[in-house]
């Protein structure tokens, strides 16, 4: 069965590119060009526009597509900026002033995107993101899950929020990789949280190829759709 795909908030198109592998009708959507090589997959703009299906695009390569009915698959990664628990130590309003405000105004402002895209009225649907604000104000999440359970030897946990979808079984578990370093209070940072330089929320945010698979996959399994 072919199914029509929409993986919203994704440039990598890693995802997207197993779901095309698997021969499903499938699309990346996100404000920035795609750097997965294929523009004919890619919808450059807001995906609040399309999520809900009933809908007509353009792809980058000024291809039209239409769409009829909803999606029947939505995979989501709302950006985390201001959704992990990383940025938690700026909102002391105290401490920060005006930063803080501007940031819990920014938090709220990036859950509110999160719900819109979750409460979407796509069949199925995989909400991704790492430990934050979406677990304590929403709910906690379905699964959690690592790269090293998928055959990528790196740890980064990282939340799911199912709708009407399996919870991925892992299924190529190897030995991650150590931290890079431990903090004085016993904190350890591994390789994905020491990313720097001006790519570091691109390359953080990208899908492991193992677990890009597993989702496409099992996500898509005839069996359960």
């Amino acid at each position: 069965m072919i199914l029509n795909c929409l993986v919203a908030c994704e440039e990598s198109q890693a995802i997207t590119i197993e779901l095309r592998k698997l021969g499903h009708y499938a699309f990346s959507c996100d404000l920035q060009d795609c750097s997965g090589g294929f523009p004919e997959w890619h919808i450059k703009g807001d995906c609040l526009d399309i999520i809900n299906g009933h809908t007509s695009f353009y792809t980058c390569d000024s291809s039209y597509h239409k769409l009829i009915d909803s999606f029947d698959l939505v995979i989501c990664h709302p950006p985390c900026t201001y959704l992990s628990f990383a940025g938690n130590k700026y909102l002391s309003v105290e401490k920060y002033g005006d930063k803080a405000i501007k940031r819990l105004a920014a938090r709220e402002d990036a859950f509110n995107f999160a719900m819109r895209l979750y409460n979407c009225n796509a069949k199925h649907l995989c909400m991704e993101n790492p430990k934050g604000y979406i677990n304590s104000k929403f709910r906690s999440p379905d699964q959690t899950i690592n790269p090293f359970l998928f055959g990528n030897p790196f740890y980064k946990v990282t939340c799911f929020w199912l709708r009407d979808l399996p919870l991925l079984i892992p299924d190529y578990q190897v030995l991650p990789q150590p931290p890079l370093y431990i903090q004085p209070n016993g904190k350890k940072r591994y390789w994905v949280e020491t990313v720097t330089g001006k790519d570091r929320a691109k390359i953080r945010s990208k899908t492991f190829p193992g677990v890009a698979r597993a989702m496409a996959y099992q996500f898509t399994n005839n069996f359960y759709i």
